[in-house]
């Protein structure tokens, strides 16, 4: 009867352990997806930025904007296999209609 409970102890502390633990991991993916999430939507925006960039007259034709160009899809490729990670806590479909919202504005009000 004493192993019985002595058994029933260390389970009932084990598996306390194991929640613990499994909060802790938790809370660090969330921090994770998170971050992952500014990321992502910070990158797009520079990446819309060196597009327009280029447009420019000044700067049109420019191998080494090219580069980047070519470098910064590259990266936002990379980001984009992690959707699935920063889809918990960032809702970034909301987001890309926010952008592409204030975008449309911007070009109305510009002459």
């Amino acid at each position: 009867m004493t192993w019985l409970i002595l058994g029933l102890v260390a389970s009932v502390l084990l598996n306390g352990l194991l929640v613990w633990y499994c909060f802790k991991i938790l809370g660090k993916l969330l921090y994770t997806s998170d971050n992952l999430g500014d990321l992502y939507i910070i990158f797009h925006e520079f990446e819309d930025f060196i597009a327009s960039l280029y447009q420019m007259d000044m700067f049109y034709g420019e191998p080494i904007i090219e580069e980047l160009i070519s470098r910064t899809k590259l990266v936002q490729e990379e980001l984009n296999k992690f959707e699935e990670i920063y889809s918990l806590t960032t809702d970034i479909e909301s987001i890309k209609e926010e952008i592409a919202n204030a975008r449309s504005a911007a070009d109305e009000e510009a002459p």
